[in-house]
């Protein structure tokens, strides 16, 4: 979500390899495609302007945070500078930074991401995550008008659109209209399939917006309202007892009040909402397409109680029994476990993943990790779940809620403390909140560890799940500075001088904004790696080296008589490196195009500073 603070603490379980042998999927209940999924995250309203005449308007913001309403404002180039305030949030007068980024709108909508789907394809995604579409006024769009309709703003008639929705009851389904942009929605979802490319939409079943029908009409009608049972209400509007309207928003969040529960979760209202809208998007009848989106993310799923995840999920796959669903829960691993015994979801947001491989990778010698200690680290992590969940959890590093893996990297060194420390480093990975964060364009050797960590990422179990722009070298902290708008080709960004404090950079010292594509086309590469050899999907994990005076760790992936070797080089300096295979073979280095021949049952391996190999037999 899109502000939170909670905390990471690991315990400790027993080490085991794994297998994904299909002979095994019956006592598997995960979905086997999400095995071969590589996940691409898109926050929509900055990926990409399809559509210039549905751009949102001031009135079309109104009830998102910040709420005082801006006096002046106007769609924000696409280009300009991240930090500049334009001549408009001058004329606003406020200081606070946050609100002007808060207000921006760049205009992004579902007809950028069908207008880009041709891109992800070649990139080699086959799976997308869409950050919420639904209506709502905020950028980030946590903040649900309604869960049943798409953004206006998202589709080509937002007038029309609004005028449709006003004629139904969203108490009863069959009164529900399909809106243009709720079409366009679909479109997307029948072209994204065409492509063989999966999608998921984020459900948030823990609150809406004020801008809800739901809450609107509470405040209208009170305790006359059919939705007073809905939310958690301390208090009335009341003159004779002088009370007014109180009630309990998300994590005090006034302008998110959150959905009541009881025992079985979610009371009957939400609860049946919840239902109605999961299957009209999975299941849109009579609207010329064969299937609707092929599962979901949960936000914030701690917040929901288990029993309604429980029922829930019998629901989603009567729909559809290969529906996948992931949820957004980081918390110690006993309250982990019980969501994830089949009966729940099939994943999660794998940020244990991101919090491990920083520490061996990226963080600072006092608190960095040897390759033995990344090693337990991962059994432990891999064996928290039943069989099969491993190999489908999202591996990712950077998200909509958290700093960007190029500026994470700048930052390693700067004092803002381990990733694994959610709730301090949430906020201290904030340059708004910290003086000390580094703003500044990632250099070369940076963005080498980022590629080494791809080779990571795209050969270790679980699914890959890139963070929009990370592969084109996309930099920024914290929210909001992680939501930058995406790098294209097509359109001249301004360099950046600007920084948090509005002071202004040298020209010498200012970051040329624009596409790297060394680094594109190591994501490229990688992606392509992982979908041509099913060992890296599918394969069993063993490892191979542990070698701690080096800083020298490798895996072996094994599947249908194909075995890959991955070897890592963690360490400041070139090394030679021996690993044990079949003797007098010829092996490939798919990452470095070399080709090895083994002397006895040894290869012998030259590997660079911080970087990688990745071996497998020549045919």
């Amino acid at each position: 979500m899109y502000k939170y603070i909670f905390f990471i603490i690991f315990c400790y379980f027993s080490v085991a390899n794994l297998s994904a042998d299909n002979s095994k999927a019956n006592t598997e209940f995960v979905p086997q495609w999400a095995k071969s999924a590589i996940w691409y995250q898109i926050f929509p309203e900055r990926f990409r302007n399809g559509d210039q005449s549905n751009n949102p308007t001031l009135n079309d913001i109104l009830g998102a945070d910040p709420v005082e309403a801006a006096k002046h404002w106007q769609l924000h180039p696409w280009g300009s500078d991240w930090y500049e305030r334009l001549d408009y949030e001058v004329k606003n007068g406020e200081a606070e930074l946050w609100k002007h980024l808060l207000r921006r709108r760049y205009g992004g909508d579902l007809q950028g991401v069908i207008d880009k789907l041709d891109y992800l394809q070649d990139l080699g995604i086959n799976a997308i995550y869409l950050n919420p579409v639904f209506d709502s006024p905020s950028l980030h769009k946590y903040d649900a008008a309604s869960y049943h309709h798409i953004d206006p703003n998202f589709g080509p008639d937002p007038d029309g659109d609004r005028k449709l929705m006003a004629t139904e009851n969203p108490l009863d389904p069959k009164t529900w209209v399909w809106t243009k942009a709720d079409e366009l929605a679909l479109e997307l979802i029948e072209k994204a399939h065409q492509r063989n490319i999966k999608i998921i939409f984020d459900g948030v079943f823990n609150h809406m917006g004020i801008n809800s029908f739901a809450f609107k009409d509470l405040q209208k009608n009170q305790e006359k309202s059919a939705y007073k049972d809905w939310f958690i209400i301390d208090s009335f509007d009341d003159p004779e007892k002088g009370t007014k309207l109180s009630y309990k928003g998300w994590f005090g969040v006034e302008s998110l009040p959150e959905w009541k529960e009881d025992e079985n979760g979610l009371v009957s209202g939400p609860r049946d909402y919840v239902f109605a809208i999961t299957e009209r998007w999975m299941n849109p009848k009579n609207k010329g397409i064969k299937f609707g989106i092929d599962g979901w993310r949960l936000d914030v799923a701690f917040n929901v109680h288990h029993n309604f995840w429980k029922i829930w999920r019998k629901h989603v796959k009567q729909i559809n029994p290969e529906a996948y669903l992931t949820a957004e829960i980081v918390d110690t691993p006993e309250n982990v476990q019980p969501y994830f015994q089949g009966d729940e979801f099939d994943g999660e947001m794998n940020y244990n993943f991101a919090f491990t491989l920083s520490e061996f990778m990226f963080n600072p010698k006092e608190s960095s990790i040897t390759p033995s200690e990344l090693d337990t680290k991962l059994h432990q992590l891999r064996n928290l779940y039943p069989e099969g969940v491993a190999y489908v959890v999202q591996n990712l590093f950077g998200s909509h809620d958290s700093n960007r893996i190029g500026s994470h990297i700048v930052n390693a060194n700067n004092g803002i403390g381990n990733f694994r420390d959610w709730g301090h480093y949430f906020g201290s990975s904030q340059a708004a909140n910290n003086s000390n964060y580094d703003v500044r364009k990632p250099n070369k050797k940076e963005l080498h560890l980022q590629k080494l960590f791809t080779i990571f990422q795209m050969t270790y179990v679980g699914a890959p799940m890139i963070y929009y722009g990370d592969e084109v070298g996309l930099w920024g902290g914290n929210d909001p500075d992680c939501r930058k708008p995406m790098l294209w080709s097509d359109i001249n960004y301004d360099d950046e001088i600007y920084l948090a404090n509005g002071q202004k950079r040298e020209q010498s010292l200012a970051d040329k904004v624009e596409i790297n594509n060394s680094l594109f086309n190591h994501y490229k590469k990688l992606i392509n790696i992982r979908n041509n050899h099913q060992a890296l999907q599918l394969g069993d994990f063993k490892t191979i080296i542990t070698d701690d005076t080096n800083s020298i760790y490798g895996f072996s992936r094994s599947y249908k008589g194909e075995t890959i070797n991955v070897v890592f080089n963690n360490s400041n300096e070139a090394k030679n490196i021996i690993i044990p295979v079949d003797k007098n073979t010829t092996y490939k280095d798919l990452l470095n195009e070399t080709k090895i021949k083994s002397v006895a049952k040894n290869l012998a391996l030259s590997l660079p500073a911080k970087w990688g190999a990745i071996i497998t037999k020549v045919n």
